[in-house]
């Protein structure tokens, strides 16, 4: 039966949802993926890890990456390998993500390896439960290639476990950290190596990107009012010269209930050298009408720079890409503010934020990509990078 996919022990369960067998996804296109992705930071911002990990059904591939900054520094170790028979096996070399209780507990762990002297092992535990963003569903300018067609997930909760660095454990008390993960699949953009034989786009990612004035950002963030009552926020924001092709955000409650956001409308400042988040504040137009004005203040120096994670593609190596049965590599850099070792790790990083809002107050975490000129906050094309 050449027409039907590989029957796996997947298909003993009653959870099909195509015609056809878990070997096979709904579309053939390259631009499948499932991501699973988490960042945690201590409180005072002066200790962020990440973890990621990416599967690529049509492309045969399994890659993954952690990371561990503090202070300037960041180590990050990367890993591929071939996808196997056995699609529920969720590891890449040292990378280990293993799922405890679906949607409430789930352990990130790197192990100790020889590309960089970082390892942690942490588990997750939400304190909120999980949320769907809005669809990010792109086509290109010309009105037909989808280039993004995702559905994503994200969850607030607290890590705990420990993390070591060259040689120094630390443990990671749920009292003293925070953590927001995601997972995401779908036809997603910046998969492999752009196709010399395809239009080129300037969307995220791809070979045109970074042409023009572009504005992304990204940020969960949980809030506690004096008497333990708790709600947060998410929204992604995303602009091209100036217009709004993408917008999603919530007023989230731990029972379940969304609040739409109608309008985020952003008021931050930024780092022209660095282009590192300075704070500010955001607003909120609800849908169901009222304003909620949220406070944003940099909570500490590190963050993790996703760069070296393969966001935007790093040395010339993308996310996806075939390496064969195993590679695991990986670096330091001792300086991220350094500007030539910036503009090779690129801008985008999890930066810790401290939010407040009226007498509630919280911790989370925003991704930014402030790319261009913007005068009115007094960045200049000169010290422009992605």
């Amino acid at each position: 039966m050449d027409d039907i996919g590989q029957l796996i022990g997947l298909d003993e369960l009653l959870n099909h949802q195509i015609v056809d067998t878990f070997s096979s996804t709904a579309t053939a296109d390259l631009g499948w993926t499932e991501k699973i992705w988490t960042a945690l930071v201590r409180k005072d911002g002066s200790l962020s890890i990440d973890f990621g990990l990416g599967r690529y059904h049509n492309r045969g591939v399994m890659d993954g990456w952690a990371a561990v900054a503090r202070g300037d520094s960041q180590w990050t170790v990367r890993a591929n390998r071939e996808l196997r028979d056995d699609p529920t096996e969720t590891t890449v070399g040292p990378l280990i993500y293993e799922i405890i209780e679906p949607l409430h507990k789930v352990r990130y762990a790197l192990e100790k390896n020889d590309a960089q002297p970082i390892a942690f092992d942490i588990t997750f535990t939400s304190e909120m439960p999980p949320f769907f963003e809005d669809r990010h569903k792109q086509r290109e300018k010309d009105g037909f290639r989808i280039g993004s067609d995702v559905v994503r997930y994200h969850q607030i909760g607290v890590p705990s476990g420990w993390v070591e660095i060259e040689g120094e454990r630390i443990e990671v008390n749920p009292e003293e950290w925070t953590e927001y993960r995601d997972h995401s699949w779908g036809q997603r953009l910046d998969v492999g190596a752009h196709s010399p034989d395809v239009r080129p786009s300037s969307d995220f990612g791809d070979a045109k990107f970074g042409e023009g004035e572009f504005v992304l950002l990204w940020s969960p963030f949980m809030l506690t009012a004096p008497n333990g009552d708790k709600h947060a926020y998410h929204f992604y924001f995303m602009a091209k010269q100036g217009r709004i092709f993408y917008s999603s955000g919530y007023r989230n409650h731990p029972d379940g209930r969304q609040e739409k956001v109608a309008r985020v409308r952003p008021e931050l400042t930024f780092n022209d050298v660095g282009r590192r988040l300075l704070g500010g504040k955001v607003h909120f137009d609800m849908m169901q009408g009222g304003t909620h004005t949220v406070e944003i203040a940099v909570a500490g120096p590190t963050a993790v720079h996703l760069g070296p994670g393969l966001y935007l593609g790093f040395d010339g190596k993308k996310h996806g890409a075939w390496k064969g049965p195993l590679e695991v590599e990986g670096e330091k850099f001792d300086d991220y503010t350094d500007l030539t070792t910036l503009k090779r790790m690129r801008q985008l990083r999890d930066c810790p934020i401290l939010v407040r809002e009226g007498d509630a107050t919280g911790h989370g975490i925003m991704e930014t990509i402030i790319h261009g000129a913007h005068p009115d906050i007094g960045l200049t094309a000169d010290n422009s990078i992605l």
